[in-house]
């Protein structure tokens, strides 16, 4: 094998080089220079200046936005869990854009684990969809809703992306909340690299919730799978004089 492939790609160095930068120079909501000035600063061509850009937003620090530039962000967006809190509700409330993409959905039969949450036999059917939610024009995390479909009848040709929570709301009145979540750590498998535009075996955040009704009755399962570099979730617990802590 010659020198020259064993060298590492250009665009790799430069994007190496840019990440240092971001990091150490640049604060979120900052504008990095533009290509013209990368190219010529550094002595390469406009396409390797892209392609070290793309490695960048790939590593979550920078978003590209179409006739404006590339933007520094925070690279944990912090989100809180509660009973109540919803991803759309709460990123509008920051004034974040964002936007819920529908990849898929069938009734299909369920995996053992989500099928006994419902109170089913392993194989039972269940709406499952698919979707991908977008956060400043970057991919943040990939989500499968699992809906009871004696709730939820028309389902598949109501929903066509968007908040699922207000198509519950608006044309079946079910106003879900949090019954249990289950937080763990995860790494990026093939589907994940190429949906949220991460490393293969990137970390992740998944979550797990069971959502139920007013009356505790579960409608959805729903599983997030969240690039850990982009987001942080947190969890707040009230005040009590009677509360205790031990180690």
């Amino acid at each position: 094998m010659s020198r020259q492939a064993l060298r590492e790609p250009r665009y790799q160095a430069l994007a190496d080089t840019l990440a240092q930068e971001v990091r150490t120079h640049f604060q979120p909501g900052e504008w990095l220079p533009g290509e013209t000035h990368l190219a010529r600063r550094f002595g390469v061509n406009r396409h390797t200046v892209r392609r070290a850009l793309d490695e960048l937003v790939r590593a979550g620090l920078v978003t590209r936005h179409q006739g404006l530039g590339t933007l520094v962000v925070d690279r944990r967006l912090d989100y809180a869990v509660s009973a109540a809190s919803k991803v759309t509700h709460h990123l509008a409330e920051r004034g974040i854009a964002s936007r819920t993409e529908c990849l898929h959905q069938a009734l299909t039969p369920a995996p053992e684990g989500v099928a006994v949450r419902f109170g089913l036999a392993a194989d039972s059917h269940l709406i499952a969809v698919d979707t991908l939610r977008w956060v400043d024009d970057a991919p943040l995390m990939r989500l499968r809703h699992w809906f009871d479909p004696e709730r939820v009848p028309g389902w598949l040709e109501r929903y066509r992306g968007g908040s699922t929570r207000a198509l519950l709301d608006q044309h079946y009145g079910l106003r879900l909340h949090r019954k249990r979540v289950r937080i763990e750590a995860s790494s990026a498998d093939r589907e994940d690299q190429r949906l949220l535009c991460c490393a293969h075996q990137a970390p992740l955040l998944q979550l797990t919730s069971d959502n139920v009704d007013a009356d505790g009755s579960l409608v959805e399962v729903s599983i997030s799978r969240a690039r850990a570099d982009r987001l942080a979730y947190h969890i707040d617990f009230p005040d009590s004089p009677t509360d205790e802590v031990s180690a």
